[in-house]
């Protein structure tokens, strides 16, 4: 019996494709294909989006809504103030 889990790494088993290294193991994980690696590898994309979006949404939401109802509360005031008799044109055009 030969052992050919030796060969193709290089010293200290960072590198080559069959090693038991760091870069074997990812290798493993990412061209495997098991049902257990696809969802791990799902997990961790899901919490790289996850964490920045809790931390930007994080009470600002009801900030923001709060502080554009503020302006189109002015913004409706002013409107109605200025007179009405005057002819508008439609937004957008």
């Amino acid at each position: 019996m030969v052992d050919t889990t030796k060969t193709g790494g290089s010293a200290g088993g960072v590198g080559g494709g069959g090693g038991g290294g760091f870069r074997g193991k990812m290798e493993h994980y990412l061209y495997s294909g098991d049902k257990k690696h696809v969802l791990g590898g799902m997990v961790i994309i899901c919490g790289l989006f996850a964490v920045p979006w809790y931390f930007m949404s994080r009470c600002s939401k009801h900030q923001s809504h709060q502080d554009y109802m503020e302006k189109a509360d002015r913004a409706r005031k002013e409107r109605l103030s200025s007179g009405g008799s005057s002819v508008k044109t439609p937004i957008g055009n």
